[in-house]
């Protein structure tokens, strides 16, 4: 077990980490998300020693309510995070991620207008015939699929490469860089984030000298605070989209998949009822949700009479919060059709995810789609897919069939 800070109590130490805890590790017909739930069995709040893919060690804080109190503090709990600086050799903050309040308010006021549902909805038409031309291309091939590698994540880079002005013609390329950058080993994510901060940089620098109908030129050409935007602060802005924009969505296509396809019964009633896809989505979000929100105190405080010190990590997992029986009725049971659905998937506070309603309807469009195009369909040949946990719960290998050969 790493170093316990001397400030932490030593009852209040607990050996669990979202890498080799419990239902973390990589495994067939794993379930990291219901594995964290049985925290609720635990302590509210708990040190784990080794908690993040470097090393360090993280507050953990398990009620949906004490997650929102820290969420929502950005004044004591930072979200600058520094997620690039390893990897970079110097720091490059995504913005508005990880530039709090006051300052934060301009950047998001920036940003609101490209991702709000007028917005989203106006996206809707291309997204839908990018869902429906994949769908009916593994149509063509067969009754049979591996459905992350086939659909979700070229889904989900159409929809990025199209919200930045890109051609589709780049789908694969793209598809590269966010399989090393999420899945690669150490030197392989370093290697991507470094290969895609290269390209934002170009990218800032050719809509500066040619400006398009297109994303980075509305950020290389707008205002904040009365001047306009660093190289760095633009590079910034297009490296969150690609974090927060890709691997999450396709996870969340991934785990919603398999469930349908471990549950035919709620397959047929979305089929027959298609209008309750957008019920079911948030249901699944709140079920499989795939972020750890993680701050860092950025002073000496106490909560609840913890002490908790300056450069703390502190970790809030939206998947436990979207089980707390505190704030849902039955939280282990997935009810395709819960009302009232106060999910966290998307954070609480002032950083809340922007790109919620993009997220929202990808995830919709999808099972929609998906649903309307492909019969009754299942895990081929039983094969399980593996998950795994982490800073960003993942699902991969996911086989389906459908036909006279998968039933």
């Amino acid at each position: 077990m790493a170093t316990v800070p001397d400030h932490v109590p030593a009852e209040l130490v607990k050996d669990f980490s979202y890498f080799t805890g419990p239902g973390m590790c990589p495994m067939r017909g794993g379930d990291p998300q219901g594995a964290l739930a049985a925290l609720h069995d635990g302590p509210p709040v708990f040190y784990a020693p080794n908690n993040t893919y470097d090393g360090y060690g993280t507050w953990v804080f398990v009620r949906a309510e004490d997650q929102r109190r820290v969420l929502q503090d950005a004044e004591t709990f930072s979200s600058h995070r520094k997620i690039f600086e390893k990897a970079l050799g110097y720091d490059l903050p995504t913005i508005p991620l990880e530039v709090d309040p006051p300052e934060h308010g301009a950047y998001r006021s920036l940003l609101n207008p490209l991702l709000s549902p007028k917005r989203v909805m106006a996206m809707e038409t291309a997204n839908r015939a990018r869902a429906v031309e994949l769908i009916e291309a593994i149509k063509a091939k067969g009754n049979d699929c591996e459905v992350m590698n086939e659909f979700a994540f070229p889904f989900a880079v159409g929809v990025f490469l199209e919200f930045l002005g890109l051609p589709q013609s780049r789908r694969e390329e793209f598809l590269g860089w966010a399989d090393k950058q999420f899945h690669g080993t150490p030197e392989e994510r370093g290697e991507a984030i470094r290969t895609v901060i290269a390209f934002m940089q170009e990218l800032v620098e050719l809509r500066r000298r040619e400006p398009a109908e297109d994303f980075m030129t509305f950020v290389v050409q707008a205002k904040v605070d009365g001047r306009e935007m660093t190289d760095k602060e633009a590079v910034g802005m297009g490296a969150l989209l690609f974090v927060a924009g890709l691997d999450t969505v396709a996870a969340a296509i991934g785990f919603d998949f398999r469930y349908l396809a471990e549950n035919p019964k709620q397959q047929e009633e979305l089929r027959a009822e298609p209008k309750g896809v957008v019920l079911a989505v948030e249901e699944l979000l709140r079920a499989f949700p795939t972020v750890i929100m993680t701050r860092i105190a950025s002073r000496d405080t106490e909560y609840d009479g913890i002490k908790i010190k300056k450069g703390d990590r502190i970790s809030c997992p939206s998947m436990v919060a979207n089980r707390d029986p505190e704030e849902f009725p039955d939280p282990n049971t997935i009810d395709l059709a819960r009302p009232n659905n106060r999910h966290v998937a998307f954070a609480y506070g002032p950083h809340r995810c922007l790109g919620s309603h993009l997220a929202r309807r990808e995830l919709a469009i999808a099972m929609e789609e998906w649903l309307k195009r492909i019969p009754t369909f299942r895990l081929k040949d039983d094969v399980a897919p593996t998950t795994y946990g982490g800073h960003v719960f993942g699902i991969e290998d996911v086989r389906l069939a459908w036909g006279a050969a998968g039933q």
